[in-house]
């Protein structure tokens, strides 16, 4: 699930740097960061290094393990937009809601997305 565009590339590859030195940060391996999170090390190593992106719940599993926010890391992984007005909300509510499969959660993600690109980012422009 490599991003191969240079726009994807930057936003993975940018979340990636930023977990590696927040692990840096709390003196964790890989190995160790990895266990925490429920994940294997070759697939923590692929995050960090932005050759995956990690789904919502891994996540919040890796905020919860270096104790930052959850919110920061999706800020980091474009899934919320750190522009006030734009997003935010409605993607931590999908985010946090426990009765959706990640599967559903991306695809809502996606589609809200879509809308606000198609009426230029204007969230709760009710035209």
């Amino acid at each position: 699930m490599a991003k191969d565009s240079k726009d994807g590339k930057t936003v993975v590859g940018s979340l990636g740097d930023f977990l590696r030195e927040q692990r840096l940060a709390s003196r964790l391996s890989l190995r160790q960061l990895a266990e925490q999170v429920g994940v294997s090390n070759p697939y923590l190593s692929q995050i960090e290094r932005g050759l995956r992106r990690p789904s919502a719940e891994v996540l919040q599993q890796i905020a919860k393990a270096l104790r930052i926010s959850a919110e920061q890391l999706n800020v980091r992984a474009g899934i919320v937009s750190p522009e006030p007005g734009v997003g935010g909300s409605v993607e931590l509510a999908v985010l946090a809601d426990t009765g959706l499969t990640e599967r559903q959660k991306q695809s809502l993600l996606d589609v809200y997305a879509s809308f606000l690109a198609l009426n230029g980012g204007q969230a709760g422009d009710k035209s």
